[in-house]
C-alpha cells in the first residue's frame, strides 16, 4: 500500500520535476550565452551631459580622509538665515563635482539650511583609488564613502543632534538610500534620478533578449525571477572583475522607514519611469513619488526649476525643520 502510495505521488510530481529540470537547462544555457553580453553592456559608461559648477568664496573648504586613507574633497554651505533649520548631506550625480550642488542647494541655503556637498574617491578633486574604476552603478566603496562624509557631519562642532536630512542626485541619491537605510540620524532623504541595479537590469535584459533571440514565445512566458537570477549571475560576475560589490538598493529601499521624496523624469529613456515607480513601490510611508512632464535623465530641475525648488523645501521644511 506504501509503495502504491509512493507510486501515485511520484507520477504526480513527475511533472514539475520535468519543469525543474527544463528551467534548470535554460538557465545554464542562458549564462552561458547571455551573460557575456550583460557583462559588457553593463559596464557601459551613460553618455549625457554631467553638470559641474564654479568654486564660490562663501563656501568653507572640506578635506576628509575615507576609511582606506585616500583624501576626499567636500564644501560647506553655511546658511545666513537668522536660524538655522537644518543640515542636508548631499549626493553628487557620476561624475559631477562638489560645487555641482549650488543649483540643486541654492533655495535651500537661502531658507535656513546648510548643506554638505563631497566628492567620492574618483571624482572631482578627491583622490584616486588607482584599484577602482567607478561605474554609474553604486558600489561598496561609495557607500564606505558616503559614510565616512556623515561621519565629518556628526563630528562638526556645529552638528545638528537631531540628525541630518540627505538630498542625493541619480547615483548620489542610490548611494543615499543604501547608507540611510542602517542610519537613523538621517532623518529624511530626498533623491532625483535615484535608480537600483535589479530593477533597471531586469527590464533591460527582457528588452536585450528579443536581439540576441528570435525565440519570443520563449521570451514571453519567463517570469521576471528568472531573468533576474540570470542578472544576478551577470552582477556578481563584473563584481568579481571589477574588485567591488554592488549592494542591493531595493533591500534598502524596502527598510527605510523614514520620509521620502522621489523625483523622476517623464521623459528619462535612460531610467524609465517604471524603473524608478518599481524601486518607490518598495519603501514605506511616508512617500511621494513626482514625476516631472518632459523631463528627461536629471532634468526636472531644468524643466520645472520653480516648482522643484518649492518641493524640495517643503519636504525638508515638514520633515526635517
Amino acid at each position: 500500500m506504501v509503495f502504491w502510495l509512493w507510486v501515485g505521488l511520484g507520477v504526480l510530481l513527475l511533472p514539475w520535476v520535468a519543469v525543474g529540470l527544463f528551467l534548470a537547462a535554460l538557465y545554464l544555457l542562458l549564462r552561458w550565452r547571455y551573460v557575456p553580453f550583460l557583462v559588457r553592456i553593463f559596464q557601459e559608461k551613460p553618455l549625457f551631459i554631467i553638470p559641474r559648477g564654479q568654486p564660490t568664496d562663501d563656501a568653507e573648504h572640506v578635506t576628509l580622509q575615507s576609511v582606506d586613507g585616500l583624501t576626499l574633497r567636500g564644501c560647506y554651505l553655511k546658511s545666513q538665515a537668522e536660524q538655522r533649520k537644518g543640515v542636508i548631506l548631499f549626493g553628487l550625480e557620476y561624475g559631477s563635482d562638489r560645487w555641482a550642488c549650488r543649483q540643486y542647494c541654492k533655495t535651500l541655503v537661502d531658507s535656513g539650511y546648510d548643506v554638505f556637498a563631497y566628492e567620492p574617491r574618483n571624482q572631482g578633486d578627491s583622490d584616486k583609488d588607482p584599484a577602482y574604476e567607478p561605474l554609474q552603478w553604486v558600489t561598496d566603496k561609495d557607500v564606505s564613502d558616503m559614510k565616512t562624509a556623515l561621519k565629518y557631519l556628526r563630528n562638526r562642532p556645529d552638528a545638528d543632534e537631531r540628525g541630518v536630512g540627505l538630498f542625493g542626485i541619480s547615483k548620489g541619491g542610490s548611494t543615499g538610500y543604501l547608507v540611510a537605510a542602517n542610519e537613523p540620524g538621517i532623518r529624511c532623504i530626498a533623491t532625483d534620478g535615484a535608480y537600483a541595479t535589479y530593477t533597471t537590469v531586469v527590464p533591460y535584459m527582457q528588452r536585450w533578449i528579443r536581439i540576441y533571440s528570435d525565440r519570443h514565445l520563449l521570451q514571453r512566458v519567463l517570469p521576471t525571477w528568472f531573468y533576474g537570477l540570470v542578472g544576478i549571475s551577470g552582477l556578481n560576475r563584473v563584481a568579481r572583475l571589477r574588485g567591488v560589490n554592488y549592494p542591493s538598493v531595493e533591500k534598502a529601499v524596502s527598510r527605510f522607514n523614514r520620509p521620502i521624496l522621489m523625483i523622476h523624469g517623464e521623459g528619462d529613456t535612460y531610467i524609465r519611469p517604471e524603473m524608478a515607480k518599481a524601486l518607490f513601490d518598495r519603501a514605506a510611508e511616508p512617500k511621494e513619488f513626482w514625476l516631472v512632464p518632459k523631463a528627461k535623465h536629471n532634468q526636472a530641475i531644468t524643466i520645472a526649476e520653480e516648482e522643484y525648488q518649492r518641493r524640495i523645501v517643503e519636504f525638508f521644511d515638514k520633515n526635517l525643520a
